[in-house]
């Protein structure tokens, strides 16, 4: 008895991976820009509140998240911009760039966590408003905003996960003109005959061109 091994079609093979990007790209694209949104919006927000005395009474004092750190709104622009980059690259340029974009997702969660908790903005609008360098504030308390923060940060580390993961598979910005702004000549077309059209149709494929000479 004979024995057929049925052998895979190469189109078959390569539908896994490239439905895998193409899946990916449609999560990491709106996963990245959200987030960095989201991480913004936050920044600008009230992260604390306080009050301090000052001639006797007391003082209401707040802070916004651009007053408690500054770290999450730089690296949110880092990592849209990273967003963006990464089709501008190939292979290890491509690579560094999702690394990147992780990386600025990482350290936005980080930096917000760390700013739910931070008095020390608040600290020195005391000291500011009581003109006591060892005024304090007193009564302190934490909005939600820094967590809303970490979790555009954490968007953007995910973009950047899918993006080492998967980033191969994505497309990249056309390289069919110079930085002149001139058509780069397309490959001659070797071995076609213009009898056979299927010859002619591998060419295309190729991104030959089977009229030249």
């Amino acid at each position: 008895m004979e024995y057929v091994t049925a052998v895979p079609h190469p189109r078959s093979e390569a539908a896994g991976p490239a439905r895998a990007g193409r899946i990916s790209l449609a999560v990491a694209l709106p996963a990245g820009a959200l987030g960095a949104a989201v991480a913004l919006l936050s920044t600008r927000q009230r992260w604390s509140e306080g009050t301090t005395t000052v001639a006797g009474g007391a003082f209401s004092l707040t802070a916004k998240g651009s007053d408690v750190t500054g770290v999450p709104a730089a690296l949110a622009i880092v990592g849209l911009a990273a967003l963006v980059a990464v089709f501008a690259v190939r292979r290890a340029g491509r690579l560094l760039v999702a690394a990147l974009l992780a990386l600025s997702g990482a350290g936005t969660v980080a930096a917000a966590l760390l700013g739910a908790s931070d008095s020390s903005a608040l600290d020195d609008k005391a000291a500011q408003a009581a003109g006591d360098t060892s005024a304090t504030v007193h009564a302190l308390s934490h909005t939600a905003w820094p967590y809303v923060a970490a979790v555009g940060g954490a968007l953007i580390l995910l973009a950047g996960l899918l993006a080492l993961r998967y980033g191969r598979y994505w497309p990249a910005m056309s390289g069919r003109y110079e930085r002149a702004g001139a058509a780069r000549p397309r490959r001659r077309a070797a071995g076609v005959d213009p009898d056979r059209p299927e010859d002619l149709w591998k060419a295309l494929d190729r991104g030959e061109d089977p009229t030249s000479a």
